[in-house]
């Protein structure tokens, strides 16, 4: 019971900073540099995203044992137009200016590469718990990145902050820079942001080893296979049955005191 718990919450919280979608994994680049000018976008989109993951996640955890293998991508998309639909109906009854704000690419969530992404490589393989935690995180992760990214643009480029105007801005002599409310200035903010992510992971996950998911769990990850032994040229042209181990490829862990390699002609 506590190792899985201990998996729902990793779930969770994956998504926001060690496998964020967009400044770590690098998808939906294109919905997040065109509708974050303003947080007010920003949050709007990344609640419609959210809300279309997590259902879109439920019913094809659900339905995961029901949908042949030879329609699944089609029955996907049925899936999350079906939820993109009613996304874009509530926006326009109760949020018209958002909806307007927003345009093409609310319907465009549909074939949205992290909603599609998650679903054929999650929720297709999981539970319904599981998949819940997972689209809650994936989409916790894409909506602060969308409202940070919206915020700094909106304070830089326009002065204002969800349409409020910042005191220090306006009475301390300081003019918004234009260019931040344009593509190029949404481009450098978020190759910044990028880069301060991956740092942070690349310092925070290397020193604490220990306390990240063992990777080798995902066998099509490049991590997953930095622990297999080195088998030598040599060995495998012979036929032999002796494996060469490259110095630290394996962990000591992994091995038992007084534990080594055999070599050929050592075998009875």
């Amino acid at each position: 019971m506590a190792k899985n718990k201990k998996s729902l919450s990793y779930e969770l919280i994956k998504g926001i900073v060690k496998e964020n979608p967009l400044f770590v994994l690098v998808l939906g680049t294109c919905p997040a540099l065109a509708v974050t000018t303003s947080a007010f976008n920003g949050l709007g989109m990344g609640i419609a995203f959210t809300f279309v993951l997590i259902m879109s996640n439920v019913v094809i955890s659900a339905l995961r044992k029901v949908i042949p293998d030879s329609v699944r991508i089609p029955a996907y998309i049925t899936i999350i137009a079906s939820l993109v639909t009613i996304v874009e109906f509530l926006l326009k009854a109760y949020t018209p200016e958002l909806d307007q704000s927003l345009g093409i690419f609310i319907p465009l969530i549909t074939v949205n590469c992290i909603i599609l992404g998650r679903a054929e490589a999650f929720a297709n393989r999981n539970g319904l718990m599981a998949s819940i935690m997972d689209a809650i995180g994936m989409g916790l992760g894409f909506t602060l990145a969308l409202l940070l990214m919206g915020g700094l643009r909106e304070v830089f480029g326009f002065g204002t902050f969800f349409g409020i105007n910042m005191p220090w801005i306006s009475e301390g002599g300081l003019r918004p820079i234009g260019i931040f409310a344009l593509p190029a200035g949404g481009f450098a903010i978020y190759g910044v942001l990028v880069a301060l992510f991956n740092k942070m992971n690349h310092s925070w996950y290397s020193r604490k080893p220990d306390d990240t998911m063992d990777r080798r769990n995902y066998p099509g990850s490049i991590s997953a296979r930095t622990d297999a032994p080195f088998v030598s040229a040599e060995a495998a042209s012979t036929g032999t049955e002796s494996i060469a181990i490259s110095k630290g490829s394996v962990p000591e862990s992994m091995t038992e005191t007084g534990e080594r390699s055999i070599c050929p002609g050592e075998r009875d």
